[in-house]
């Protein structure tokens, strides 16, 4: 029996009062006064209208001054390697090399469990418990977790702890919210949006595939359409189009 856990993200920690911080920021650019008198001096109204400033403007570099912290829980190998491709964050993740895995977990898209050919699905079932057993027996023969896990499948599982500030963050959403993202990480960025939004509502109101944060679908001949419901938004034009 493959054994596969619940994908979970979770927000393990951030920026004390993060909108505020990142407006003290915005107004020592422009002020003679101190950063923690001008946090304190901010009103809710001056704060929603100067975030909403630095978004549409696309002067966001007073967002890094919020940073959060996420845990996530149950992510394949195969979605690992599209996470640290956002190089503009910090990753700590579980290791092959020291934490025996005996009683690992697999990540099983859902395009394989909806697969109508039952034997077809079982065959790779078991060939995920082959690889775990012989996996085990590895252990057992004396050779280290480093090597042990050359037997394992990408889709085997691991949990990450990863850091991002608010604009790279806002970047990521961009990406890893539009339909044409990978499923896995699409789930994540869903997760951790929906995390972010309670702690900072105003930085990421907006937040999401570009067809939602900047009314532009991109994708071409690619799109999933999403844009049509979307008020405002319409479909890029294509630079042979121009």
């Amino acid at each position: 029996m493959v054994k596969e856990d619940k994908l979970k993200v979770e927000l393990l920690s951030h920026t004390a009062d993060p909108e505020q911080n990142v407006v003290a920021a915005i107004r020592q650019c422009y002020s003679s006064v101190g950063a923690k008198e001008l946090k304190e001096k901010t009103t809710d109204e001056v704060k929603r209208r100067l975030i909403g400033q630095v978004i549409e403007s696309g002067h966001t570099s007073t967002l890094e001054h919020a940073t959060f912290t996420f845990a996530i829980d149950g992510v394949s190998r195969v979605t690992e390697i599209h996470l640290i491709r956002h190089r503009i964050a910090s990753f700590s993740i579980q290791s092959g090399r020291y934490v025996k895995r005996g009683d690992a977990a697999y990540r099983i898209p859902p395009a394989i469990k909806a697969l109508k050919d039952k034997k077809l699905f079982d065959k790779y079932a078991k060939h995920l418990e082959n690889s775990q057993e012989l996996y085990n027996e590895l252990l057992e023969a004396g050779i280290k977790a480093e090597d042990a896990r050359f037997a394992q499948p990408q889709s085997v599982q691991v949990k990450i702890v990863m850091s991002m500030n608010a604009r790279e963050l806002l970047h990521f959403f961009t990406v890893r919210s539009c339909t044409r993202a990978q499923w896995e990480i699409r789930e994540i960025a869903r997760q951790m949006l929906a995390l972010v939004k309670e702690v900072a509502p105003i930085i990421f109101e907006n937040a999401g595939p570009p067809c939602v944060s900047q009314r532009i679908c991109d994708q071409g001949k690619m799109s999933c359409d999403l844009w049509k419901s979307i008020k405002g938004a319409e479909l890029k034009k294509s630079i042979k189009n121009e």
